[in-house]
């Protein structure tokens, strides 16, 4: 059984930019330090129908608006640093975009998606002028569980000392899957104040981020979250509290799809999770004047939630996790949050799940704003109904006896009643870009 300190730790961690171009930058940047960070040939990365769904066409940081997986690929050969986790292209620079930007222009990266693969799954093959490297990430962002130079082993999963952080972050994903929502949520009575300060670092960094979102001199994605605080006013209306948390969420999210250079506390591997499953959360205890301790709890248990619910979506999939998933965590930890009660929580959860449970994942870009917002907005409200007495009275829908077998319902919608959706999406998104492409070589 891990602890609460070691769920943090695992789940809960800095993301910069997307986490899916994330990983395949990780991937790449990896191999790349195997073959000693020689000049490339040729950077052949093949990833999951989820990875490629969800990186085509998402900003990658510090790229003056450059997107996609291809993109996050050529800088990782540049300029990647796998020592930073998932904050992998951290000392991105103009030079470093600018050899990214030749090595794509020079047909030497090469994004290729396989359709019989889902979920986390990433192989990068490098090849410099004396060395052909190898890694491939799987089953979790950050999780490394192979690499290869010239053919020999440089290391497994099992038995590396480097990899310790990465087992246990497999470990814990998978002990959750067998534990009850009962025994998950119930780690928050163990947080010391280092979890506390944890917890609120990702309050200030997801913060922080969604101030950007909201600078009316800027212009980032849709500018959802700037328009919806336009309804929202001041926010110290309770009848517009439910904007302002759907404002500062979305705000957070177009600042982030959009590529902007400011890390992000994700939840359950994904940047647009942590947002939906922390700021609703933080600004309602703001809202009511809890205490730090309050806050720290209740967000914890939302990222319990979400990684509870994830555990059973699988890490990616074709339902929106960051409204689904990290929705029911928000609704989760604000219930809590103001009436301390788990019961409460479970039924919050039982609402969200049940309203927003086929809204479908149809990659990360701006529009993720929109669904980040939804997400965040509907966790209030499902919140707020059962503060007010309000819960539903038995199974209905997707609902069943136990918060267990509805997560298992909604699961079943998920991973068997959407099969065919990500290669629907896929084969669209993909044709639309091989028709950009030549558009663009036919005018150049």
């Amino acid at each position: 059984m891990f602890t609460v300190k070691e769920f943090l730790r695992s789940e809960v961690k800095p993301a910069l930019g997307c986490t899916e171009p994330g990983a395949v930058a990780l991937a790449v940047a990896r191999a790349w330090k195997e073959a000693d960070c020689e000049c490339v040939r040729d950077v052949e990365v093949t990833v999951s129908s989820s990875i490629y769904k969800n990186g085509i066409a998402v900003g990658i940081p510090g790229t003056n608006g450059l997107k996609g997986n291809v993109v996050a690929a050529a800088l990782a050969a540049v300029c990647g640093n796998p020592e930073y986790g998932l904050e992998v292209l951290r000392d991105c620079s103009e030079e470093a975009v600018q050899k990214a930007q030749d090595l794509v222009g020079e047909g030497k990266v090469k994004i290729i998606a396989d359709m019989n693969r889902h979920g986390v799954y990433v192989k990068a093959v490098v090849t410099t002028a004396h060395h052909l490297s190898e890694c491939v990430i799987e089953g979790s962002h950050t999780n490394i569980v192979k690499v290869t130079l010239d053919g020999k082993s440089r290391y497994t999963l099992q038995g590396i000392s480097q990899n310790t952080q990465k087992n246990e972050e497999k470990s814990i994903s998978d002990q959750i899957k067998t534990m009850t929502y009962s025994e998950t949520v119930r780690l928050i009575e163990d947080m010391d104040q280092e979890d506390v300060d944890y917890v609120m670092e990702g309050v200030r960094m997801n913060m922080e981020i969604a101030r950007l979102g909201l600078d009316t001199t800027r212009k980032l994605g849709l500018g959802v979250g700037k328009t919806m605080m336009k309804i929202a006013g001041d926010g110290t209306d309770l009848r517009t509290l439910g904007d302002k948390v759907k404002a500062i969420s979305a705000a957070a999210a177009d600042a982030r799809m959009s590529g902007a250079s400011l890390p992000v506390m994700s939840s359950a591997g994904s940047g647009n999770h942590g947002i939906t499953a922390i700021l609703p959360v933080s600004i309602v205890a703001d809202y009511y004047q809890k205490s730090r301790e309050e806050t720290a709890r209740a967000i914890a248990l939302s990222h319990l939630t979400t990684s509870f619910m994830k555990s059973r979506m699988g890490r990616l999939s074709p339902v929106c996790g960051c409204s689904v998933a990290a929705g029911a965590g928000a609704a989760a930890g604000m219930t809590f949050l103001l009436s301390g009660d788990l019961h409460k929580a479970e039924k919050a959860v039982e609402i969200l799940v049940s309203n927003l449970v086929g809204m479908v994942c149809d990659g990360a870009k701006d529009t993720c704003a929109l669904k980040v917002g939804t997400g965040a907005y509907e966790a209030y409200c499902a919140a707020m109904i059962v503060l007010e007495g309000n819960e539903l009275d038995g199974p209905q829908g997707v609902v069943g006896e136990t918060i267990e077998k509805t997560i298992e319902n909604a699961s079943a919608i998920n991973i068997e009643g959407m099969i065919d959706v990500d290669r629907i999406i896929i084969e669209f998104v993909s044709k639309r870009y091989v028709d950009e492409e030549a558009l663009k070589n036919a005018v150049s």
